[in-house]
C-alpha cells in the first residue's frame, strides 16, 4: 500500500516552519563568501529539507546523486560507443527501476491482479506496503537528463561533486519541480556572483505571490472542488461543470504556486529557476497549451522521449504514434492509476488530431474562439484527471477512477438545476478566481516575468501588503499540501 510519511511541516512551502528556514538559511548564506561555501550550505540544508519529512529516503537522492556523477564521468571519458551505451543504460535502470518499484509495484500489482479476475483465473491479492517518496518523479527525471546529455555530447560533466549533487537536491525545487537541467544550474552554482537588493526583492515578491495563490485562491476553491466530486453521482450537468471549472482554478493556482515559491527561494541565492507556466487558459492550441503548462515537464517529455522516439520523422503514422506515447507516459509519469492513463491518451488524441486537421484543413479561427474551445477541451481533461476514487476490496485498494468519470459523463444528460447549489459554488468561483485572472491578464498584457512588477513602487507595496494580510488571514487555518507533491 502506498503511503506518505508523516513529517512532512519542513517542505511545506506555506507552513512557518519553512519560511523560517529559509530565513536561517538566507542569513547564514549572506555570511558566507566562497563560492564552494555557500554550495556546501545549501547542500546540507537541501539534505536536512528532506530529512525533516523522512530521513530514510536520502538515501535514494544519494545513491541516485552518486551513481550518476560517476556515470556521467565515465560515459565522458570513453570513445568506446558499447562502454558509453553500457553506462547510460546502467543509469536508466537504476533510476528507472527505482521510481517503479516505488511508485508503480502496486499499481501493476493489483492491475493484473484484476485482468486475471476478469477471465476468471483467482490470484491471491500481493500488495507491498510501501512509503512514496515525495520528489522521487521530479528528481529521478532531473538526474537522468545530466546522464543522458553528456551520452549525446551536449554537456560536460561537473568535476565538483558537492555541486552536482546540490543540481540533484536543491531543495527549492526538489519535492515538485522545475525539473532543471544541469545546463542552466551548474553555471549559476560555479559562479560567484553577488547577490544584490534586487534579488532580494524579487524573490520575496514571488514567494508572495505563490503563498497568496495557494492559500488563498487554491485552499479555498479546493473546497468546493472536493464538496462537488464527493457528489459526482447526482450532479446536474450545471454542477459538474463548475466542479471541473473550480478544479482548473485550482490545480493551476496550486502547481504554479509551488513552482512561484520555488523560483522566489532561489532567486533570494541569486539562483534563476526556468518559468514553468505561461498563462496556459489562453492557449489557442494543443501544443500552445504544452507550450505553457508545465514547461520544464514537457519539454523533459520533447526531447528525452519524443524525439528519441523518433518524434515528426517517419511520416504522419509515426508521429502521431509517437505523440500517444510521449504523453501516455507522461500521464502515467503524475500517478499510479487509470484515469492518469486515459488523460495521457486523451493529450496524446488532442495532440495528433489537432496537427492532422491543421495538415489538410487550413482554416484560421479567431483567437478568442480558438482560447474559448480549447479552454474547454482543458476542462474535460481536467475531468479525468480529478477523477481519482479508490475502493478497498480484501483489504487491498483497487483504482475506480473510471466509475467516476461516467459518473461526470452522465451528468450531461440529467439537465440544468440552477439552484442554491449552483449560486453558492458560482459565488465562490468567482471570489476566488478573479484575482488570479486580473493578475494573469496583466501578466499577460505587459509580459511581466512575474505578476506584481509594477513601475510604481507605493502601488506593488499596497498590492503586496494586501496579499500579505490574506495570506496570514487564511493561512492560519488553511495547511493543505500541494497538489504535485503525490506524483
Amino acid at each position: 500500500m502506498l503511503r506518505a510519511a508523516r513529517g512532512v511541516l519542513l517542505v511545506e512551502f506555506n507552513s512557518w516552519l519553512y519560511l523560517f528556514f529559509l530565513v536561517v538559511v538566507a542569513t547564514s548564506y549572506y555570511f558566507l563568501n566562497r563560492r564552494h561555501s555557500k554550495n556546501i550550505l545549501l547542500l546540507v540544508a537541501s539534505y536536512g529539507f528532506y530529512a525533516a519529512w523522512d530521513w530514510r529516503f536520502c538515501s535514494l537522492i544519494l545513491l541516485s546523486t552518486v551513481a550518476d556523477f560517476f556515470v556521467g564521468q565515465r560515459i565522458h571519458a570513453s570513445e568506446n560507443e558499447v562502454i558509453r551505451r553500457r553506462f547510460l543504460v546502467f543509469s536508466l535502470t537504476l533510476n528507472l527501476g527505482l521510481l517503479a518499484v516505488f511508485k508503480y509495484f502496486n499499481f501493476f500489482s493489483s492491475s493484473f491482479q484484476a485482468t486475471l479476475h476478469t477471465l476468471g483465473i483467482p490470484l491471491d491479492p500481493f500488495y507491498a506496503n510501501i512509503i512514496l517518496p515525495i520528489g522521487i518523479s521530479f528528481y529521478t527525471f532531473q538526474t537522468l537528463s545530466y546522464t543522458i546529455d553528456i551520452y549525446r555530447r551536449q554537456l560536460e560533466p561537473t568535476k565538483s561533486f558537492s555541486s552536482f549533487a546540490l543540481f540533484v537536491a536543491f531543495f527549492p525545487q526538489l519535492i515538485a519541480g522545475p525539473i532543471e537541467r544541469a545546463r542552466n544550474i551548474l553555471p549559476q552554482l560555479a559562479a560567484n556572483h553577488e547577490i544584490t537588493k534586487s534579488h532580494l526583492w524579487i524573490g520575496l515578491q514571488l514567494i508572495l505571490w505563490g503563498l497568496f495563490k495557494k492559500v488563498f485562491i487554491a485552499d479555498n476553491i479546493a473546497i468546493v472542488v472536493d464538496n462537488l466530486f464527493e457528489q459526482s453521482a447526482v450532479l446536474t450537468f450545471d454542477l459538474a461543470y463548475l466542479a471541473v471549472l473550480a478544479f482548473a482554478i485550482q490545480i493551476y493556482a496550486d502547481f504554479s504556486a509551488y513552482s512561484d515559491i520555488a523560483r522566489g527561494s532561489a532567486k533570494i541565492f541569486g539562483i534563476d529557476l526556468m518559468q514553468n507556466f505561461r498563462n496556459p487558459y489562453i492557449a489557442t492550441s494543443p501544443q500552445d497549451f504544452w507550450r505553457r503548462w508545465h514547461i520544464s515537464l514537457s519539454t523533459w517529455l520533447r526531447d528525452y522521449l519524443y524525439i528519441p522516439l523518433g518524434g515528426n520523422r517517419g511520416g504522419a503514422l509515426l508521429s502521431y504514434r509517437n505523440l500517444f506515447v510521449t504523453m501516455v507516459l507522461g500521464g502515467l509519469w503524475h500517478g499510479a492509476a487509470w484515469n492518469y492513463v486515459l488523460w495521457g491518451f486523451y493529450q496524446g488524441s488532442l495532440l495528433a488530431v489537432h496537427r492532422w486537421l491543421t495538415s489538410v484543413f487550413r482554416i484560421r479561427i479567431p483567437r478568442i474562439l480558438a482560447m474559448v474551445i480549447m479552454f474547454h477541451f482543458t476542462l474535460f481533461g481536467w475531468m479525468l484527471f480529478r477523477s481519482t476514487r479508490t475502493v478497498v476490496v480484501g483489504g487491498v485498494p483497487m483504482d475506480q477512477s473510471f466509475s467516476q468519470i461516467a459518473e461526470f459523463i452522465s451528468a450531461w444528460s440529467r439537465g440544468l438545476d440552477l439552484e442554491a447549489d449552483f449560486w453558492s459554488a458560482f459565488a465562490k468561483i468567482m471570489l476566488f478566481g478573479a484575482p488570479l485572472f486580473l493578475f494573469e491578464l496583466l501578466n499577460s498584457k505587459h509580459r511581466l516575468w512575474h505578476p506584481l512588477y509594477f513601475r510604481s513602487r507605493p502601488v506593488s507595496i499596497v498590492i503586496c501588503a494586501l496579499m500579505l494580510f490574506l495570506v496570514v488571514r487564511y493561512g492560519v487555518q488553511n495547511a493543505n499540501s500541494f497538489i504535485y507533491f503525490q506524483f
